[in-house]
């Protein structure tokens, strides 16, 4: 009877509170600007659209017929990470990671925002430590290995090796060429620091949740693959969601098409293909 009870309850409010909704438009008016004044931490906007238009004028309007339409600012969620890790043998480093929500990227650098590549096919194939041995060692070496110098890298049994291999391989993270192995990635990039290269400033702005893109990677993927890829000395002291504000620039084509570039707003540099998705 008490289940029934809040059951029958929880439909009563539900169907109060759609009642209220519809029928009040001051209630929706007074919600959107509650969520409208919502703060949230982004990366600040150095260029205007304006700035980055007149920039790049000639290369997107090849000419008179070609015009631009009202740009729009959108932002992209980031993990920003305050880590710790072994920098050397007698030496810790500390600093802080930019991991792209929506495409499962490392930042390397805010200036170029040159990214990693390799690692969002790791999250989305469930990568752990033991594949990262063996990704790492490959990595280090040039990208491809033969089984007898992973083996003598590694140090493990054989038995050890041939399922970490078997493990990496059911998850297209290598492929085995004879009695060699190789990276499955195409310019794999995941040599890197585990540390952001960023000077810019880090400012709360309230903004519209419209506004904002929505993720395709949970903070808790990022984490665990940055632990699994980084190393037991590798730790994160601290966590928090911030977001890269991004331009879309829209020219009309002669024919009434449309072609859309991004830019961020950040470095006024063009954004690569991975940041176009919505």
């Amino acid at each position: 009877m008490r289940l029934l009870s809040i059951v029958t309850s929880f439909i009563f409010i539900i169907f109060i509170g759609s009642w209220i909704w519809f029928n009040y438009p001051e209630v929706r008016v007074y919600t959107y600007d509650f969520i409208s004044r919502r703060k949230f931490n982004t990366l600040e906007v150095r260029y205007s659209a304006e700035n980055i238009m007149e920039a790049h004028r000639k290369e997107l309007l090849k000419d008179g017929s070609h015009s631009f339409l009202e740009p729009d600012l959108k932002f992209h969620p980031y993990l920003l990470m305050e880590v710790k890790y072994n920098r050397t043998q007698d030496k810790t480093g500390e600093g802080i990671i930019l991991w792209s929500l929506t495409d499962g990227e490392m930042v390397i650098n805010t200036s170029t925002w040159d990214m990693s590549h390799g690692f969002k096919d790791c999250i989305r194939a469930g990568a752990d430590k033991d594949d990262f041995k063996i990704i790492n060692t490959l990595v280090s070496r040039g990208g491809s290995l033969d089984r007898e110098t992973l083996s003598k890298i590694l140090n493990v049994d054989n038995d050890t090796l041939d399922q970490w291999l078997e493990n990496c391989r059911r998850k297209n993270l290598i492929v085995q060429n004879g009695n060699s192995y190789r990276l499955h990635f195409q310019n794999p990039k995941m040599q890197v620091i585990p540390e952001t290269k960023i000077d810019q400033s880090i400012v709360s702005k309230a903004g519209r949740y419209a506004a904002r893109i929505t993720k395709k990677f949970r903070a808790s993927q990022i984490e665990g693959l940055a632990r699994s890829a980084f190393g037991n000395d590798f730790a994160i002291r601290k966590k928090t969601e911030i977001f890269l504000p991004v331009y879309s620039i829209v020219v009309q084509n002669p024919d009434g098409s449309l072609m859309t570039t991004y830019f961020n707003a950040l470095n006024g540099k063009k954004l690569s293909q991975s940041h176009h998705i919505e």
